[in-house]
């Protein structure tokens, strides 16, 4: 492997560094986006429980903190319920805006580091290329002024740099490209799963229309 980075030539040091980066956040996003952090079926349960104690006023405030530290789903549900707890008569408009305030803000934890994964598989391939241009000029360069001799040495040195970096670059950019689009299905499935969730509290809650 060493004597490859080093037939690489400089321009693999970007891609290396590439991959680091897009290794760490793809084992991130994969411990982060499990489900049993964002919707648990349990959550669930419990956020259906506490909806039917807001029409008698039997919700106390610690039961919302213990949901709302559970989960994604639990902080969402906990969110609307304390809303609906706030007045003896809640409007149903303020409580679904209490969700879906909270249901965005899950969303934008969820995408989280999505953006620095499809930068790093966007960029890869263009640092692979640039590598290939390096290696084309170390070719051209290998070619003495005024002969056709060309050094045998420089020649392949340039040929290497040109072609494990354009490997090296499309090694780097496949991956993070699948899991981008990966992670933005699952967080495509999650969010339904919380807009489900908060719909069925909602309607358990009753509250009276505005």
């Amino acid at each position: 492997m060493f004597s490859i980075i080093q037939a690489a030539g400089w321009p693999i040091w970007p891609l290396l560094a590439c991959s680091v980066v897009a290794l760490a956040l793809i084992v991130e996003r994969l411990l982060s986006l499990r489900p049993s952090r964002i919707a648990p079926a349990d959550d669930l349960k419990a956020g259906l429980v506490i909806a039917r104690k807001v029409s008698s006023g039997g919700v106390a405030p610690l039961d919302l903190d213990q949901l709302a530290e559970r989960s994604v789903l639990g902080r969402v549900l906990s969110a609307g319920l304390r809303e609906a707890t706030r007045s003896p008569s809640p409007a149903t408009g303020a409580v679904r805006e209490a969700f879906e305030n909270a249901g965005r803000a899950a969303v934008h934890e969820m995408e989280r580091n999505l953006n620095a994964l499809g930068t790093v598989a966007t960029a890869a391939p263009l640092m692979g290329l640039l590598g290939t241009v390096v290696g084309m000029i170390e070719i051209f360069a290998a070619q003495s002024p005024g002969t056709l001799s060309a050094n045998p040495q420089q020649l392949a040195q340039g040929i290497s740099i040109a072609l494990y970096n354009t490997a090296f670059g499309l090694i780097v950019a496949i991956p993070a490209l699948l899991f981008h689009r990966y992670f933005r299905g699952v967080i495509e499935d999650q969010r339904l799963a919380l807009e489900m969730a908060a719909h069925q509290v909602l309607r358990l809650s009753g509250p009276q229309q505005p």
